[in-house]
């Protein structure tokens, strides 16, 4: 198996040695033990910091897309209408998922290169009266940061939850999940928060528990038990106690930092990229940098290259980035610049591996 020493992948994410360390230990039995649920209460105070709220935060064992579908099952009973906000591939895919659990769904379109506008959100939730409004903070596939104001108070005033997937934006961009009125949000411990594929995170309102009790699903993503589980010290399946131990690690790195620093190195590490891509003659995409996300660049495939064969001679040279889905698939790849990656030097080296191949081959 090829280990790459310029590791560039929008997710999963290189992964800090003091991480690592935290998983390489024998714990006990998360299932029995006070020390367990004194960890899961600190995890759950550190993202609630992170994520600028107080709700709960429900913690799954599973990748980001656990959350993605958890909540959605959790809240959504067939017929119920879902308003989904989509500018690209994770926008489109959760209006499949849930019509995939018998939602009547509408669609609020945007293009792939553009940023949602709350004024067109309004007139179709008013005109469509909602159980549910999703939308998508960071996406990665086309490199696209979405405003989120003002999507909160549009859900409100139709009496709609406000679901909204941050996998890949919290902890490298700021998200402020009361002010913008999220009712469910979801993360992943793969992206910014530079951990294995193990843990989904869930915030969730007082407005969002209702629904989930009126909803009362049964399954093993199911939100419904962890309403409970810490008070009660019964969780609905075993817990994996490794991760916590490293999400533990990876917030109390991200505050010794200093979230504004961390923030600012994110953006920093972004404009590495976009000046190095731009010197080199590759379109950015989208071309609007107020729209361009912190963690991630997507930029047009260089002249007279497939996206195989760039990959092929990146990976040839120690680099590894990240191809594309959907309708951007085989015409824009994509750069991970989150989390560990974030680095001025990490990008820089990733930048001249990238140059160094476009004018040998």
């Amino acid at each position: 198996m090829q280990q790459y020493r310029i590791p560039l992948v929008p997710g999963p994410v290189v992964i800090p040695d003091e991480i690592l360390d935290a998983y390489n230990v024998n714990y006990g039995s998360a299932d029995l033990e006070d020390d367990f649920f004194k960890l899961y209460s600190e995890c759950e105070f550190g993202l609630q910091r992170l994520l600028g709220t107080r709700n709960d935060v429900a913690m799954l064992a599973g990748e980001g897309m656990v959350a993605l579908w958890g909540a959605l099952k959790s809240v959504i009973l067939p017929g119920d209408k879902v308003l989904a906000v989509a500018s690209g591939v994770f926008g489109y895919g959760i209006a499949d998922m849930a019509r995939q659990i018998g939602a009547e769904v509408e669609i609020v379109e945007f293009g792939y290169d553009q940023a949602i506008d709350a004024g067109v959100v309004r007139a179709r939730a008013e005109a469509f009266s909602p159980h549910m409004i999703t939308a998508v903070h960071c996406e990665t596939p086309s490199g696209v940061l979405n405003p989120m104001e003002g999507l909160g108070e549009i859900a409100q005033s139709v009496d709609a939850l406000l679901y909204v997937d941050m996998v890949a934006s919290g902890g490298g961009a700021p998200v402020l999940v009361d002010e913008w009125g999220v009712d469910l949000g979801l993360m992943g411990s793969q992206k910014a928060l530079s951990l294995m594929p193990d843990l989904a995170m869930v915030t969730v309102s007082a407005r969002a528990w209702e629904r989930i009790r009126r909803a009362n699903y049964a399954g093993y993503d199911a939100l419904l038990p962890f309403r409970t589980a810490w008070n009660d010290r019964y969780m609905p399946y075993t817990q994996n106690w490794h991760a916590f131990a490293g999400l533990k690690v990876s917030l109390a790195a991200l505050f010794a930092e200093g979230l504004d620093d961390v923030f600012r190195r994110h953006v920093d590490a972004m404009q590495v990229c976009h000046t190095r891509l731009e010197g080199m003659g590759i379109r950015l995409y989208p071309l609007d940098r107020a729209t361009a996300a912190p963690t991630v660049t997507a930029a047009y495939l260089p002249d007279n290259w497939s996206w195989p064969r760039l990959d092929q001679a990146l990976r040839a040279e120690g680099m590894a980035v990240g191809g594309n889905y959907g309708p951007l698939a085989g015409q824009v790849f994509r750069i991970g610049h989150m989390g560990a990656q974030a680095s001025h030097e990490l990008v820089h080296r990733g930048m001249d591996v990238l140059e160094y191949v476009l004018k040998s081959r």
